[in-house]
């Protein structure tokens, strides 16, 4: 797997997808708000596959 995810992306997604997972387990938001796992995740494998297809490099050259 290509390394596509900079270090301040990778931050962020992993930072907003623990506070949308943490309101959902709260029952504070929609049950859709699980879905921001895969932000955790794709900040942890430093790997997004949307960034893939539009071909999308947020690391540093």
């Amino acid at each position: 797997m290509k390394v596509n995810v900079g270090n301040i992306d990778r931050v962020l997604r992993i930072s907003s997808g623990v506070v949308i997972v943490t309101l959902t387990a709260l029952g504070m938001i929609s049950p859709w708000g699980w879905l921001a796992i895969g932000l955790i995740v794709s900040g942890v494998l430093r790997n997004c596959t949307l960034y893939s297809l539009l071909g999308i490099n947020t690391c540093k050259r």
